[in-house]
C-alpha cells in the first residue's frame, strides 16, 4: 500500500516531506486540489481533512476526486460547514475560503458521480464528516461509469 498526501503550499509539502522520511511508500506532492497531477483512477481512497473550504471551487476539488478514484474507490473525510461562527474566524486570518453550505455537498457528490453513503453533521451543523463511493460499475447501457463525460 502506498501513500500519497499533498498541499498547494510548499512549505507545507516541505514538513510532509520530512516527516514521511524513512517510509519508502510515502510520498508528499505539491498539488492544487482543482487540478490534480494524477491519472484517472490512481487511488483506492481519497482523505480531505477540513481543506475543501480553503478552496474556492472546492466543486472542482470534488469533480478531480472522482476522476482519480478507482471503481469502488471511496472519498472520506470531514469540513466546515457555513455558520456564524466559522465565517468571522476565516475573515479574521484572511484565509482565502468558501465556506460549504449544508444542503450543498451532496448535490455536488452527485454532479461527480460519487455516491453519498453517509453524509452527517456534527459539532451543532457546524461540521460535515461524509463518505461517498466512486460506482464500482458502469452504468447501464453506457459502458462508462457514472459521472464520465461521454
Amino acid at each position: 500500500m502506498r501513500l500519497t498526501t499533498t498541499d498547494a503550499d510548499p512549505a507545507m509539502v516541505d514538513a510532509a516531506q520530512d516527516r514521511l522520511a524513512g517510509f519508502s511508500l510515502a510520498q508528499a506532492r505539491q498539488a492544487d486540489a482543482i487540478r490534480l497531477p494524477f491519472e484517472d483512477e490512481s487511488f483506492d481512497t481519497v482523505l480531505s481533512l477540513l481543506m475543501l473550504h480553503h478552496v474556492i471551487e472546492w466543486e472542482h476539488a470534488v469533480a478531480e476526486v472522482a476522476r482519480v478514484l478507482r471503481p469502488g474507490g471511496a472519498f472520506v473525510g470531514y469540513d466546515l460547514l457555513a455558520s456564524p461562527m466559522a465565517s468571522p474566524v476565516h475573515r479574521a486570518d484572511r484565509s482565502p475560503h468558501r465556506l460549504i453550505d449544508p444542503g450543498a455537498f451532496g448535490p455536488v457528490l452527485d454532479q461527480a458521480g460519487l455516491d453519498p453513503l453517509a453524509l452527517r453533521l456534527s459539532f451543532g451543523g457546524r461540521i460535515l464528516r461524509f463518505v461517498a463511493q466512486q460506482p464500482a460499475e458502469a452504468t447501464e447501457g453506457s459502458g462508462k461509469r457514472k459521472g464520465q463525460p461521454e
